[in-house]
């Protein structure tokens, strides 16, 4: 599969994954590719740790609710650093956006599916917090989003895309 064809084959995985085990050369590929994305001034605010200890995942799991990829046999939890790059702007979204879609494409040319899980996270109930305790993250870090990864159980069905014109054009809004 070439990058383009894991783009299109890429979608958001929400339902059960078969209990086949990641191999963890497989989960370092997957981090490789998400710590080789682009970083803001090179600051590379994002951190990455692989969870694939069933007892840990568990426990990780009791925190998320409503549950979400519970039955993922392995999970790469996303931290960043808000440190100020240029101008007093910080680049931490945009750097751990890019590592997410990079191991997002990783994780389907290897054949198994994921879903960017982050609003589910940070949200006032702090569950990236309560996370990032028991993976005992210092503080300067925050657990800002999750990723399941596993076989999928089920199909995985791409959502529906507006059409090409009407989002993209060349020369000016619009336009041909």
């Amino acid at each position: 599969m070439n990058t383009i064809e894991a783009i299109y084959n890429r979608c958001s995985y929400r339902g059960t994954y078969k209990d086949t085990s990641v191999p963890r050369e497989h989960l370092i590929k997957i981090m490789e590719a998400g710590l080789a994305a682009p970083s803001g001034c090179n600051k590379q605010t994002t951190s990455l740790i692989a969870v694939d200890d069933s007892e840990i995942l568990k426990k990780l799991h009791a925190v998320i609710q409503p549950p979400i990829g519970e039955t993922a046999p392995a999970m790469i939890c996303v931290l960043t650093r808000r440190i100020n790059a240029y101008r007093d702007k910080c680049y931490a979204t945009q750097d751990y956006s890019a590592a997410i879609e990079n191991m997002l494409l990783a994780i389907v040319e290897l054949g198994y599916q994921s879903c960017w899980i982050e609003g589910h996270i940070t949200d006032e109930d702090r569950i990236g917090y309560q996370m990032a305790q028991m993976l005992k993250v210092p503080d300067e870090y925050e657990l800002v989003a999750f990723l399941p990864v596993g076989v999928a159980d089920d199909e995985c069905v791409r959502v529906k895309k507006l059409p090409f014109e009407e989002r993209a054009w060349f020369n000016g809004f619009g336009k041909e």
